[in-house]
């Protein structure tokens, strides 16, 4: 077997040809960073989203929304991404190419994580390393970095129209519907919002394929809960083993992977928030049920440098391919920053009520400013002196102690006398008070975990003294889920009975290949090759003999064959295909006809 392309070259060649993904707009010269899913690609992608939905939505008792991939300038302005959300770019002086700076800065040295740094270091490295251009070979150094903001910019509607931007993730899209989506929920804490959707984001230098593109796929959850009452079940993931990658493991010069479960991880400390570790636990689970290779995916944390500022704690999961390793999720204690950032720029409610166990009795600051003397005074900003003065009144009742008083408004400061003000403190008895829910945020990429579950899955071996190339994919997401074939075409009665078969699996709700081209050999190295876990054959044995006629049913990764009476196809393919039935099981409980070859 050759060994002379890497996993990433093999893995794109094996992509194109059968159709998993491939550059999109070949005709016209392709655009980087854009790719088109094909027949297989596209079935594997939404089968790993219906795996999400199913774990994330529907067993955690959560529900889903689906909000515009295009929204108006202010959402942006509200989350930071108009002023925050950049990439370091340094442009060649010879050929024009843009490059991200940290990306070459990684490639030229031991630097893992150079988007932390500042852009200064980076534009020393590029001089200490003689850092060259990739496409011409041109001398980098002493050019400038500059941050180049990532988000796609439009216009909605015509002639003086609205200034928009295509998302760049999925997540303000549920953030923005907060007031509506609350009411769903019945204003109750804790609960969780689910979105699937495309994001988009003008990478400047897209690479490694379908790993880091300009539109892409994610699988967002926005847990929304009350940081003072709310926990999750912990106990259901406790034991649920992880390999965790601290960042004071990271730091250190003889830093380890820390094997551990998530209840020790909590207890101990080195994941600080029980949710995350709840998180943590629950996709470690899935990853495996998926398909990831668990020796080749671990959990990292973010360093200090590196977290996003609305972030108190981030891990990413991470998969190694090809010698890297690629985040293909993202889990974040975002705390109130973005309900409390979309709070001050709408005009909406982005809070819930909290009822208290009983009444409270409380002070309250209060201002009755006379507006007799306002009005005069300060004209048309009478009313906004006001607004300026109950707003100080609760932030810092202690301002008005004095004999005047003094707020900003405009930009101006206005000087009010204290008994004008009319401040005071009263007496209230409330049955509860309104908070901002805090967000924990399990972010997956879906394409990315579709180039992992490919990779990870890639197999070569023997069958029968002939190279054999397959695809190990989990039934749970594979693109077809069984092939059929009569053993030969030219047989009306085996090919009439093969595509019977295939109707009663179609009808069973299984996604079955009918294949009757070519040698049996190679029927089955197609369907190998594009991750199918069985195959079925129809042959004269199995509709002449005894008893029953019978099929065999094939398993990819094994070759063996065993021989199951048709009429109970259905039901034995079903419960393997969920997981309920090993093929051992059938290999005890049936003829086994071929071990491990093809015969």
């Amino acid at each position: 077997m050759s060994e002379e392309r890497t996993e990433g070259e093999r893995l794109a060649e094996l992509a194109k040809r059968r159709g998993f993904f491939f550059g999109a707009s070949g005709a016209y010269g392709g655009a980087a960073g854009f790719y088109t899913f094909g027949p297989q690609g596209a079935t594997l992608k939404s089968n790993v989203e219906e795996a999400w939905r199913d774990r994330f939505t529907v067993q955690e008792g959560n529900f889903e929304v689906e909000a515009p991939t295009i929204m108006p300038e202010p959402v942006f302005e509200a989350s930071g991404h108009l002023d925050g959300f950049d990439d370091m770019l340094v442009e060649c002086p010879d050929c024009g190419e843009s490059h991200r700076a940290d990306h070459l800065i990684e490639d030229a040295t031991d630097i893992e994580d150079a988007e932390t740094l500042p852009i200064a270091e980076v534009e020393d490295l590029l001089v200490d390393h003689d850092v060259r251009c990739p496409n011409c070979g041109g001398h980098l150094a002493g050019e400038p970095v500059d941050d180049f903001n990532l988000m796609f910019e439009t216009n909605i509607g015509p002639g003086s129209s609205t200034p928009g931007y295509l998302r760049p993730e999925t997540a303000q899209g549920i953030f923005v519907e907060f007031p509506r989506v609350k009411e769903y929920a019945r204003n109750s804490l804790p609960f969780g919002a689910t979105q699937i959707g495309r994001a988009y984001r003008n990478e400047i230098s897209p690479r490694k394929s379908i790993v880091r593109t300009r539109e892409f796929t994610q699988a967002e959850l926005e847990q929304f809960v009350d940081p003072e009452r709310d926990e999750p079940d912990l106990d259901a993931v406790a034991d649920v083993e992880v390999t965790l990658y601290p960042a004071t493991e990271q730091e250190a010069d003889d830093g380890e992977y820390v094997e551990t479960t998530i209840g020790e991880a909590v207890d101990d400390g080195i994941v600080g928030d029980p949710w995350i570790g709840y998180f943590l636990g629950i996709a470690q689970e899935w990853y495996e049920h998926v398909g990831v290779d668990t020796d080749r995916f671990r959990f990292r944390q973010h360093l200090a440098g590196e977290r996003a500022h609305y972030a108190a704690d981030c891990w990413d999961a991470e998969s190694e391919v090809d010698g890297d390793w690629i985040e293909i999720a993202g889990f974040a204690y975002r705390g109130d920053y973005d309900l409390s950032k979309h709070s001050e720029y709408s005009d909406d409610e982005f809070t819930i009520f909290r009822q208290f166990d009983e009444p409270k009795t409380i002070e309250r600051a209060v201002v009755d400013p006379d507006m007799s003397v306002l009005g005069p005074e300060f004209g048309g900003e009478a009313a906004d002196v006001q607004s300026a003065l109950e707003e100080l009144a609760d932030r810092d009742p202690d301002a008005f102690e004095g004999e005047t008083v003094t707020v900003t408004v405009g930009g101006e400061t206005k000087t009010v006398d204290t008994d004008v003000a009319n401040f005071r403190i009263e007496e209230e008895t409330v049955s509860g008070e309104h908070i901002t829910p805090h967000v924990i945020e399990p972010s997956f990429g879906v394409d990315r975990t579709v180039y992992t579950l490919l990779a990870h899955a890639y197999r070569q071996d023997e069958v029968d003294g002939e190279e054999r190339t397959y695809l190990s994919l989990s039934p749970a997401v594979a693109p077809t889920d069984v092939g059929v074939f009569p053993l030969v075409s030219n047989v009306p009665d085996l090919v009439d009975r093969a595509k019977a078969i295939v109707e009663d699996l179609r009808a069973a709700g299984l996604d079955v290949a009918y294949d009757d081209s070519g040698s049996i050999g190679r029927r089955y190295r197609r369907q190998d090759e594009v991750g199918t876990p069985f195959c079925i054959t129809v042959d004269r044995d199995g509709l002449e003999g005894e008893g029953p006629d019978t099929a065999t049913i094939r398993e990819r990764d094994t070759a063996r064959q065993v021989r199951v009476p048709i009429d109970s196809l259905v039901t034995e393919l079903q419960a393997v295909d969920r997981g309920e039935t090993a093929f051992d099981e059938l290999v005890e409980a049936y003829e086994l006809v071929a071990p491990g070859t093809d015969a």
